[in-house]
């Protein structure tokens, strides 16, 4: 049995209508408790490669965007933890695949069902490429 690389899941707290210090402060605060997550194998800020359209930049980062390398058995828990401190604020997450980084999915919540329904997408995403290796 192969064991599953770990995928890149990057989150964005910028739909929360924060100013600039007040997603900073939030983006500082909730960067340890990520890392405690079960199954984040690490966990910091996004470094500025390329600033998205209508995203910003401090001191190299991205403003507002978290990036968690999990283990895909764990993804669970993230969702878990993200849709207990989000349940009910808007959030995109990107899920990227660590082997290659070809494949990406891209995911927004904004209550805990849609965490729950993101979750199963993710899970189907994940396990797509098992199965696309078959054909």
């Amino acid at each position: 049995m192969v064991a599953k690389s770990n995928v890149q899941v990057t989150f964005s707290l910028t739909q929360l209508g924060l100013d600039d210090e007040e997603l900073q402060a939030q983006v500082q605060n909730l960067l340890p408790q990520l890392r405690d997550v079960d199954g984040v194998e690490d966990a910091d800020l996004v470094a500025v490669t390329e600033v998205p359209e209508g995203s910003k930049a401090l001191g190299g980062f991205l403003l507002g965007f978290l990036n968690a390398e999990v283990n895909p058995k764990n993804l669970k828990a993230l969702f878990g933890f993200l849709g207990d401190r989000f349940g009910n604020k808007p959030i995109k997450i990107s899920i990227k695949e660590s082997s290659d980084g070809s494949r990406e999915l891209n995911l927004e919540a904004s209550s805990r069902e849609e965490f729950d329904f993101a979750f199963q997408k993710a899970q189907e995403f994940l396990n797509q490429k098992s199965n696309s290796n078959n054909g």
